[in-house]
């Protein structure tokens, strides 16, 4: 049996509380379901890459071919590759 989660009076309660305790002591996170936000933006941070500059122009030019910004071409690289990765492991 888990134990009951009190009732807060405030937010910054809640936070100190669930700051103090581990949840699994009161949630059986077996009976949790997942949940997709469709809605929520993912975070991104800016990074610099150093490139070839002959390597920026052929994928500039590619992209402009499809069509899309170039920056954009190359998360959408990325993020296939990534994927095969992942799923080869």
């Amino acid at each position: 049996m888990k134990n009951k989660i009190p009732k807060f009076k405030t937010e910054q309660e809640e936070k100190l509380f669930w700051g103090k305790n581990d949840s699994s002591e009161y949630v059986n996170w077996d009976d949790a379901e997942l949940v997709v936000m469709p809605k929520l933006k993912p975070t991104v941070r800016s990074i610099s890459i150093r490139m070839q500059e002959i390597m920026i122009n052929e994928l500039k030019l590619i992209a402009n071919k499809q069509d899309v910004p170039y920056q954009s071409y190359i998360k959408t690289i990325l993020s296939e590759r990534i994927n095969q990765e992942l799923h080869r492991i």
